[in-house]
């Protein structure tokens, strides 16, 4: 019987699973990355165990060990095109398609390098000026019949 290196559910942590099910809705481009679930799943778990060991409660442990595993994570570009196809061009683009945003993202990934994207990105000033420069770059794309 032929080895497989793809991990099963079973061979998941609780830690893992969680992060995996919240790249697959948020970061989707990140969500076959196994060797970033798994190390940051092991930092959680880690992070976890050494809170409940320095008698630390259970709610403390989960609190800082979800910091662990979603530090970076918080805002999402592909949820920001989603977000956009869904407010801003349904009547054009059917924004259930998560390949529309993933092609997207390609496409317009150097909008999203002008921009210094953190946790808290979505609070900030700037947030507004990438949602409308997104918005404007889209629009380019439709008109030149891009979908």
């Amino acid at each position: 019987m032929k080895a497989t290196n793809k991990p099963t559910a079973v061979e998941l942590s609780w830690f893992q699973l969680s992060l995996l099910s919240y790249l697959r809705e948020s970061h989707p481009d990140k969500a076959a990355d196994r060797q970033f679930i798994a190390s940051r799943g092991d930092a959680a778990a880690e992070t976890y165990s050494n809170i409940i060991k320095w008698g630390g409660t259970h709610d403390e442990a989960d609190e800082i060990a979800a910091q662990t595993l979603y530090e970076g994570l918080h805002f999402s570009p592909y949820r920001t095109l989603v977000n956009i196809l869904w407010n801003e061009f349904a009547d054009e683009i059917d924004p259930a398609l998560a390949e529309v945003a993933m092609e997207l993202m390609s496409r317009l990934s150097s909008v999203f390098e002008k921009y210094t994207l953190s946790d808290d990105f979505a609070d900030s000033q700037e947030y507004s000026l990438l949602y409308t420069e997104l918005t404007g770059a889209i629009q380019t794309l439709l008109e030149d019949g891009v979908q």
